[in-house]
C-alpha cells in the first residue's frame, strides 16, 4: 500500500520530496487538501481538515497509517 500512495501522491504532488522525515513542513494549505482529497477518493474514506495534523501527514509512513486506520474504521 505504501508504494501505491506514494505513486498516487506524487502523481499529485510532482514538486514534494515525499521521503522528507518533516513532510508536513514542506506542504501548503493547497497541497494538504490535494492529499486529502486524493486518498479520500482513491481509498472511499472520509478524510477532512481533521486530519490534516503535523502527526499524521509527518511522512509517508504516518500518511499510510492514517489510510489504514480510516480504512478499519469504515
Amino acid at each position: 500500500m505504501k508504494e501505491e500512495i506514494r505513486t498516487l501522491l506524487e502523481e499529485a504532488l510532482p514538486l514534494v520530496d515525499f521521503d522528507s522525515d518533516f513532510l508536513f513542513a514542506e506542504l501548503d494549505s493547497l497541497g494538504i487538501a490535494t492529499i486529502l482529497m486524493v486518498l479520500s477518493d482513491r481509498y472511499g474514506i472520509k478524510l477532512d481538515h481533521t486530519d490534516a495534523t503535523p502527526k499524521n501527514l509527518k511522512n509517508l509512513d504516518r500518511i499510510v497509517a492514517m489510510v489504514e486506520r480510516r480504512k478499519h474504521e469504515g
